[in-house]
């Protein structure tokens, strides 16, 4: 399933929706009429865990040749948001985990050449996700060096805590897209938060794609352009770290819980690894997909 957080004219409420074809399918409107209790929000179904999906997956199925009124709409008449506009904490920042990357950001930036024998983990904010279209800012009074990250992220389904790599990807709910935008020039002493954490600098979605459609994470496309020039292209087979390990890695000593999100790291191709070096002003266009799930568009405007 492709699971969404849509706002429609009608309801100025964030509202829970499943994508079939070229519609939102309202998850509670739809539950409603098929006499089945189903939330309105993201973070609602995904604590409610497997029974939740299979609820789903049997009002669509059986809903679809006639929603009811008002619960389905075209895709194109909603606003889509970040599927968790708000996560509940902060998102699990993946750096270094691309060998290319290693390499590039060893010429460039202050990191160590050698690959890292174990993830090296940071974090961003709740305050810093933004969903499709929404503009990343560019503060020119902090930032001189706005990069882009294209990501694979992966969102938790049930509460992880000293789980092994063999189990650890029955803990996923689904996957996702994100953005890691970082202002390379605001690094403190070796610590990334607030390069990385500031606000609109976590473009996330368009959707979750549930890990049932999803059979091998780490056989995924992953691409992102400015103003429509390709700068990176890779594919999540070249993790350095694949996603059983950093699930078992994090919940070794923090406990993941349904709705944290892991942004898995990027590829090569960023701004700072470029000869010469490439940055976001305002009026760029910033363009991100992984196949099989989705794609971002963000505009870069000044603050």
């Amino acid at each position: 399933m492709r699971l969404v957080t849509y706002r429609s004219t009608i309801e100025a409420a964030a509202r829970l929706g499943a994508v079939v074809d070229d519609l939102v399918v309202d998850v509670e409107d739809a539950g409603q009429h098929a006499g089945v209790s189903l939330p309105s929000s993201m973070l609602d179904f995904i604590d409610l865990g497997p029974p939740a999906l299979a609820a789903l997956k049997k009002v669509l199925n059986e809903g679809k040749d006639g929603w009811p009124v008002g619960a389905a709409l075209p895709l194109a008449n909603v606003r889509l948001l970040a599927p968790i506009p708000r996560p509940r904490k902060n998102i699990f920042g993946i750096g270094l985990n691309y060998v290319e990357h290693v390499a590039e950001s060893s010429r460039a930036l202050d990191t160590a050449k050698d690959l890292p024998k174990q993830p090296v983990i940071f974090s961003k904010p709740p305050t810093s996700v933004i969903g499709p279209d929404e503009a990343i800012h560019h503060n020119k009074a902090i930032t001189q060096q706005l990069d882009w990250e294209v990501e694979l992220a992966v969102v938790m389904g049930r509460t992880a805590r000293r789980v092994s790599e063999a189990d650890a990807l029955g803990f996923v709910f689904g996957y996702s897209v994100m953005i890691d935008v970082s202002a390379r020039d605001n690094r403190r002493a070796g610590q990334w938060i607030y390069s990385k954490g500031q606000d609109t600098y976590a473009p996330f979605g368009p959707c979750i794609v549930t890990a049932d459609e999803i059979t091998d994470p780490h056989a995924l496309d992953l691409w992102l352009t400015v103003n429509g020039v390709e700068k990176q292209r890779s594919n999540t087979r070249h993790m350095l770290f694949k996603v059983p390990l950093l699930i078992a890695d994090i919940s070794a000593a923090m406990t993941l819980e349904p709705g944290d999100i892991i942004a898995t790291g990027t590829p090569e191709g960023v701004g700072a690894g470029r000869s010469p070096q490439e940055w976001l002003w305002p009026g760029d266009i910033v363009e991100a997909e992984v196949t099989g799930i989705g794609r971002l568009r963000h505009p870069v405007v000044a603050i």
